[in-house]
């Protein structure tokens, strides 16, 4: 009687099946298996009906709903949500400008980003099991630098990037492609972007289709390496030169900053400016792959840690800095600012055209200029005869060949680039013998005669006509991607050539320019360069609409 009166007291009426699923709230009662304990209600008992009369009711003894069906139904039920979820996306029923948030609930190498794992050695992100284990037990895997990292930190060559855009030398754990839909979600953010470009690679670092990345947020344009210009340049001449280029790319952005990681020089200006155009959202911090971006966050922590504790906490874990293209492989989130708003590094935008694409990992650091650009000047004076650089061949290290087809005996070509990359001229008709036979020796990268002889060579051809407008000042850039940029001064003053006031402004210099594939080569305005830049350079006249829409440069 007991034990009917405690049963009914618990179970007056049948319990619905959504009260059946187990849960940390009901009390469990332990039992032995030799001693089964049954309960029945009262008004269940009239219910039941004896084995061999006729089955149970649903939901009654045996039939009722096992665990597994109900794990089931719940399933069911969380995939059915999920496509009316779909539906109304589809529909525009829900908001399509919602943020997407980065995931930051892995547990990522603080100076790569890449997450962090025990299992594979040779991979990013590889860190040893003991050492895993006792970071997480005392919660500190956000400290912790990858095996990769450390490498990279003591001058090791690494790739971890492949695919279009990536390096052929190394093991290839990225694509480029995975990299940049790592990116995609800033479209969708409510962000300031600050983009990065290299001075001393304009052209091939600009990265033209940043829209398709950061959507409509503002962008700060910050050129970086302005230390590497050669001596006596004028830095207003390169400020006009930038925004000037930056117009023409119909790219609006916020202000231009002439910056130096390694001095400091400009860095308070972008700080200032991030400080005033970040209203509590986050800043990424964006560009192409080696284009300078941890070396700049390093130096906006540096300034910023005077006067911020918590900038200067933020440099205890700053991303690693290297000369390899494709160091940070994921999306390092950094503590900078004390109010709201995070400072987000960001993987580097690996490009197909750049000349550290086609290269090996070894040869990478070639490419990477580390003191101030010195113009090598061709042809040298007193070492040409009257026909000038006509029928000659000018080898830039094994990367360009450039063919002088047709130029007045005047013409001088002058090359800024890397100090590595040797500069060896022959007559053209022996351009084809000389390459092969000094391709990995004179002519490099690359180096060795082992990887020359899986160097597919100069595969492509560019053939530049350049129109002489002005002979007070050079016609046009030659930049070639990745590398540098050679200068094209149709005619050099100099004492004892009083006559080249002669010279029209009609002539047309011809090039053949020879490149690996896919390395792009491209034609600009020159660029206003060392002493006799500000000599020539000419000031864009603007109305009053077109100053007040043209972005500011500062340095």
């Amino acid at each position: 009687m007991a034990s009917k009166t405690l049963s009914t007291f618990l179970y007056p009426f049948p319990l619905p099946q959504r009260f059946t699923e187990p849960s940390p709230k009901f009390i469990i009662i332990q039992r032995k298996p030799d001693h089964p304990i049954v309960c029945k209600s009262a008004q269940s008992d009239a219910g039941y009906r004896t084995l061999g009369t006729g089955a149970e009711p649903e939901g009654i003894g045996a039939a009722s709903p096992t665990r597994g069906d109900m794990f089931l139904e719940h399933q069911q039920s969380k995939e059915a949500a999920k496509r009316v979820t779909r539906e109304f996306k589809k529909q525009g029923k829900l908001r399509k400008d919602k943020p997407l948030m980065v995931k930051t609930g892995v547990a990522s190498c603080y100076g790569c980003g890449a997450p962090l794992q025990t299992s594979e050695l040779d991979a990013p992100g590889y860190v040893a099991p003991d050492t895993y284990a006792l970071k997480k037990k005392h919660h500190q895997l956000r400290t912790v630098l990858c095996g990769r990292c450390q490498l990279l930190s003591h001058g090791h060559m690494i790739t971890a990037v492949g695919g279009n855009g990536g390096y052929p030398g190394g093991k290839q754990f990225v694509t480029a492609e995975e990299l940049r839909k790592r990116l995609s979600h800033l479209r969708h953010e409510k962000a300031l972007i600050v983009k990065l470009v290299d001075i001393v690679d304009f052209n091939g670092s600009f990265l033209t289709r940043v829209r398709d990345l950061v959507g409509a947020n503002p962008i700060i344009l910050v050129v970086t390496k302005v230390d590497l210009l050669p001596k006596g340049t004028d830095f207003n001449c390169i400020g006009d030169w930038v925004v000037e280029v930056t117009t023409r790319k119909k790219l609006n952005v916020l202000g231009v900053h002439l910056t130096s990681a390694k001095s400091l020089a400009g860095i308070a200006g972008v700080v200032s400016e991030i400080q005033k155009e970040k209203k509590g959202r986050d800043v990424y911090i964006l560009g192409s792959a080696n284009v300078g971006k941890s070396a700049f966050i390093s130096a906006l922590l540096r300034l910023m840690a005077q006067k911020d504790p918590v900038a200067a906490a933020a440099r205890l874990y700053k991303p690693v800095e290297s000369a390899v293209p494709g160091t940070t492989l994921g999306v390092i989130q950094i503590n900078a600012f004390p109010g709201g708003g995070k400072l987000f590094d960001t993987p580097g935008v690996h490009l197909h055209h750049r000349q550290a694409a086609v290269i090996h990992s070894e040869d990478l650091p070639v490419l990477a200029p580390q003191n101030q650009l010195r113009g090598q000047s061709f042809p040298i004076r007193g070492k040409t005869d009257n026909d000038g650089l006509n029928g000659l061949s000018i080898f830039w290290g094994g990367l360009v060949r450039i063919d002088v087809l047709k130029v007045l005996p005047e013409t001088q070509l002058t090359f800024y680039g890397p100090r590595a990359l040797e500069i060896h001229v022959v007559p053209t008709n022996e351009a084809d013998e000389f390459y092969q036979n000094q391709l990995g020796i004179l002519l490099t990268p690359p180096t060795g005669r082992d990887r020359a002889s899986e160097w597919k060579g100069l595969e492509t051809q560019r053939q530049l006509c350049v129109k002489v407008r002005d002979i007070d000042r050079p016609a046009c850039d030659v930049a070639i991607s990745g590398l540098g940029w050679i200068a094209i001064e149709p005619v050099k003053r100099l004492p004892g050539n009083p006559n080249v006031e002669d010279v029209g402004s009609s002539h047309e210099l011809h090039f053949t320019v020879h490149i690996p594939r896919p390395v792009e080569v491209f034609v600009r305005p020159p660029m206003p360069v060392a002493k006799a830049g500000a000599e020539w350079y000419q000031y864009q006249e603007l109305t009053e609409k077109e100053e007040e829409v043209r972005p500011k440069w500062n340095f």
